[in-house]
């Protein structure tokens, strides 16, 4: 952190040994483990929980779990360099990494009591279980006060009948922190969290959605009948859920955009690189000025998205308010990813249309970033009334 000469804060991004060596090791992995699959999970929408068993063994599933817990303990610096390494490579995968770490995980870190942190977060740093998240339905997408899916306390558990759509992990996941409505539907005192186990009878998967993109992240529904769940696995006070689900979506916000830095910069590079290696007209495409000002931009969107992630990353790390610059950077970084995926698919041409290389994925992918965890228009919002408070 830098004071500035108006006593406003500033920031210090130098990167340290520590995300250095991160980001070696993500990289070594993605190269092994990730890129020569990328197109045959792509295809098949094969969700690779061996993958992400192995991201355990490397404490990459607990980024932000303290060691006492089985985590690795670290902050969001290092957690967005994760990200985006490996999104550079498979925004699936990141996608999946990211759904785990900052919702499923990352509510139970925020808000469990001890005894419940004890029970689950082990399990979900080293990836033994892997987390779902349950917030959105099928007609109340941005409007989650008006969710349907309930919870009626019956001697001492709760009985959850509903649905939840569009969930990461719906189906595989071993464990789901569910947003239901405990009180009057419209009222943000009317939800709570409660964590549900796989295997708790009423508890099913519905539909695996068939994507544009982002195919090798599961998303499925999750479909809750007569569903008992006991009710000390209610996470922080009863009417709480809708606080803590905003508080959460804000470090999530980080993510996606985390994730969408990732994915610009595979295409950008990508980009680059078939730029410097295809020749038209006697010399390389790169020299043409309509090819290196799209660089350029590309370039530049990049930069500007990193920095943006880089502040709400640090103000995350000191516990101050950071509603504001997480929407920017989410709004900002998924906006810079699409721009670029279109971009490199621009510069590669009619090789940029097929699947022979990446960056038509890039492009599918991309779109995602724009709409999941708020869409850019909800971030507007978001922004727009930060700014409009002072």
């Amino acid at each position: 952190m830098i004071e500035t000469m108006d006593n406003s804060v500033g920031y210090n991004f130098s990167i340290s040994e520590n995300q250095l060596m991160i980001r070696e090791m993500v990289k070594d992995f993605t190269e092994k483990n990730i890129r020569p699959n990328v197109m045959e999970w792509d295809e098949a929408q094969y969700f690779p929980v061996e993958v992400f068993k192995k991201l355990g063994e490397l404490g990459l599933m607990g980024v932000l779990v303290p060691e006492t817990y089985g985590g690795s303990g670290l902050g969001y610096q290092e957690y967005v360099d994760v990200i985006v390494g490996v999104s550079r490579v498979c925004g699936s995968i990141g996608l999946s990494l990211a759904a785990h770490n900052s919702l499923c995980t990352g509510h139970i870190l925020a808000f469990a009591n001890e005894e419940q942190k004890q029970k689950w977060l082990p399990k979900l740093a080293t990836a033994e279980w892997i987390g779902a998240w349950g917030l959105t339905e099928a007609n109340t997408g941005s409007d989650a006060l008006r969710m349907m899916t309930t919870a009626v306390l019956d001697g001492d558990e709760y009985v959850l009948n509903g649905a939840k759509n569009w969930i990461t992990h719906g189906k595989t996941g071993d464990v789901a922190v569910v947003m239901v409505r405990t009180g009057e539907q419209g009222s943000s005192r009317g939800i709570s969290a409660i964590v549900v186990e796989r295997g708790t009878p009423g508890f099913a998967a519905g539909k695996k959605e068939n994507k544009l993109g982002m195919r090798a992240s599961e998303t499925t529904e999750m479909v809750f009948d007569n569903c008992r769940v006991p009710k000390e696995n209610i996470l922080g006070n009863i009417g709480d859920g809708f606080k803590q689900a905003m508080k959460i979506l804000d470090g999530g916000r980080i993510s996606i955009a985390a994730l969408s830095l990732g994915i610009a910069k595979g295409a950008y590079e990508a980009a680059l690189a078939y730029a410097k290696e295809r020749h038209q007209f006697g010399q390389p495409i790169a020299n043409f000025q309509g090819i290196s000002f799209k660089l350029a931009d590309m370039a530049t969107e990049i930069e500007g998205a990193e920095l943006l992630i880089r502040q709400a990353a640090d103000l995350k790390n000191r516990g101050l308010p950071m509603t504001k610059e997480s929407a920017m950077a989410k709004y900002f970084a998924s906006e810079v990813a699409v721009r670029c995926a279109t971009e490199a698919v621009q510069i590669f041409g009619g090789y940029g249309y097929t699947k022979d290389f990446p960056v038509e994925k890039f492009y599918r992918d991309s779109k995602l970033c724009t709409i999941g965890e708020g869409t850019s228009e909800i971030q507007k919002i978001v922004i727009a009334r930060e700014v409009l408070k002072g």
